[in-house]
């Protein structure tokens, strides 16, 4: 079919391809609210290094040490990654916080906290729209760490463990995420590409017979043809 073929198909079946965009366009408007300014938010990250002490006494030629300590660390950084994201780890920050008279109920702090591994290495951060308050929130999380990992690894069944702060937390805002600014303008060309995907859904299902070809592919005589009453000077020559 060629291109002028698919265009007066798109001027019969205009409805969908306009109309569509239009109303996806203005709902999603009301939706997202592309012209307001999103509040102030602030992230801070840190990064841990967690490792195990080699076992001392091993005999090097069977075992070793400084190979299985370091497997062990990897291993260890999965169930400790789900410690930091767990109530007790949160509660033991809340705690700390309200010693210093800052009330953020542990719920929150969980909430606002997320955990990435890699290898040996735990990338904890936290997100609040309080600058002040998150960078209290990142110092009760060290010092928390610093102070009573190796309850958490005893809990774990680990012994010789311990926790190692690489980045100190700092308190960074954040803009709007790629997906925040694009969301409107891809709805919309959604949309329109559902809307041309229509059209042509509705010129598929027509079985009305509009040109001469059509009639010669179904193998019918073609008798006579109306022309178009045209309209303007030309049309009165």
């Amino acid at each position: 079919m060629e291109l002028r073929a698919y265009w007066a198909i798109l001027k019969r079946r205009w409805v969908a391809p306009l109309l569509l965009p239009i109303l996806v366009a203005l709902f999603s408007a009301v939706q997202l609210r592309p012209w307001e300014t999103p509040p102030p938010s602030y992230t801070t990250t840190m990064r841990l290094l967690i490792g195990v002490l080699p076992l001392e006494g091993a005999d090097a030629a069977q075992y070793d040490p400084r190979y299985y300590a370091w497997m062990t660390s990897e291993y260890l950084v999965d169930d400790f990654t789900e410690v930091l994201a767990a109530e007790l780890f949160a509660s033991a920050v809340n705690l700390r916080l309200a010693e210093r008279g800052i009330a953020i109920p542990a719920g929150l702090i969980r909430a606002q906290a997320n955990t990435g591994q890699q290898h040996r290495i735990i990338r904890l951060t936290f997100n609040w729209h309080d600058p002040v308050a998150l960078q209290a929130i990142a110092d009760a999380a060290v010092d928390e760490l610093e102070q009573n990992a190796s309850s958490y690894f005893a809990q774990l069944g680990t012994q010789g463990a311990g926790v190692q702060l690489m980045d100190s937390p700092t308190v960074d805002p954040v803009g709007r995420s790629a997906r925040e600014r694009v969301e409107w303008p891809l709805r919309i060309l959604l949309a329109l590409v559902a809307g041309i995907g229509l059209a042509f859904l509705q010129e598929y299902m027509d079985d009305t017979v509009r040109r001469r070809e059509e009639l010669e592919e179904m193998g019918l005589p073609f008798l006579v043809a109306v022309p178009r009453q045209r309209t303007g000077p030309r049309a009165r020559l």
